[in-house]
């Protein structure tokens, strides 16, 4: 029979491993993919110049990575399906990238989103469209709207 110090050294410890369990699970739902649209601004030729700050949390290396993103104008009409080819990118990596949306001012742009996955491919080679979509978490922090 265990005596009670015992019981409570097992139970104390078995609320720890479950504890750990949780974490990790926890740990494991929050990984993600994170694009911004950071920032948009005119060029000198009046094109809308796009700012993506792209940050890998997916808790593996990516080989490359590329979204095929609908542009809407300012009326809500798409305008254009392009493809944002953001590279490779290591775990925990922050990444900087800028586009021209040539022809298109950013006053006559009221909308981006991400339409499909067009390259995901982990370090390996491994293709992994699905967790760059599932794990994909989009924003922006200016006027044009950016989501999925």
């Amino acid at each position: 029979m265990m005596n009670v110090s015992r019981m409570t050294g097992f139970a104390a410890a078995l609320a720890m491993s479950m504890a750990g369990v949780t974490t990790a699970s926890a740990q494991d739902a929050a990984a993600e993919f994170s694009l911004e649209l950071n920032n948009a601004a005119e060029t000198s030729a009046g094109d809308c110049r796009l700012t993506f700050v792209a940050s890998n949390g997916l808790g593996q290396d990516l080989g490359d990575i590329a979204y095929e993103v609908a542009v809407f104008d300012g009326s809500g009409i798409v305008s254009r399906i392009l493809v944002l080819e953001l590279g490779s990118l290591t775990e925990g990596k922050t990444k900087v990238l800028q586009f021209d949306l040539a022809g298109q001012p950013c006053s006559n742009t009221s909308r981006i989103i991400v339409n499909a996955v067009a390259a995901c491919t982990l370090a390996d080679g491994t293709v992994a469209g699905d967790l760059c979509l599932s794990g994909l978490a989009a924003g922006s922090r200016g006027a044009i709207q950016f989501g999925i």
